[in-house]
């Protein structure tokens, strides 16, 4: 059974995907979510010279963007859009395998769906199905009428 409570689009994050803002950082990095299934949420992130740090390597924040989108994104789509959104609350990445180029594919499942909080894992591999990063994010569940004004 699925566990979400919406559906997506899949595509880039941007203006033809399933966020149409233009000025985030993931339309700016490549952000694309790819596959949903049951109870997972699956995107990728292109190993380029927006995503690299200064030596060439995928730069580790930008698996944490990797990994955040993908969490988040899964915690909000476990909620209803007219009574709460998901935020942020903590991340953790052990960066695990340098990459120069390429794709990595990003899969996040939930390892906790609670009223208040919710944790992701998130594993991040290359094109040959190696580790490269292994992520947690905790988001935190937020009523309409206490986050926006």
């Amino acid at each position: 059974m699925a566990i979400w409570t919406q559906d997506v689009k899949l595509g880039p994050v941007g203006p033809d995907g399933p966020f149409p803002q233009t000025n985030t950082i993931g339309a700016l990095i490549g952000l694309r979510i790819t596959e949903i299934g049951e109870d997972f949420l699956r995107g990728t992130l292109p190993v380029d010279h927006r995503t690299h740090q200064p030596f060439g390597r995928l730069h580790g924040g930008a698996s944490c963007v990797l990994a955040e989108e993908l969490g988040s994104v899964g915690a909000s789509l476990c909620l209803d859009p007219r009574v709460a959104f998901a935020v942020g609350l903590e991340i953790n990445a052990n960066h695990v395998r340098g990459i120069f180029e390429g794709l990595v594919t990003g899969t996040a499942r939930p390892l906790h769906i609670g009223r208040s909080t919710q944790v992701w894992e998130v594993r991040i591999e290359d094109e040959q199905q190696r580790l490269v990063c292994i992520s947690r994010l905790t988001v935190a569940v937020v009523a309409l009428d206490r986050g926006r004004k």
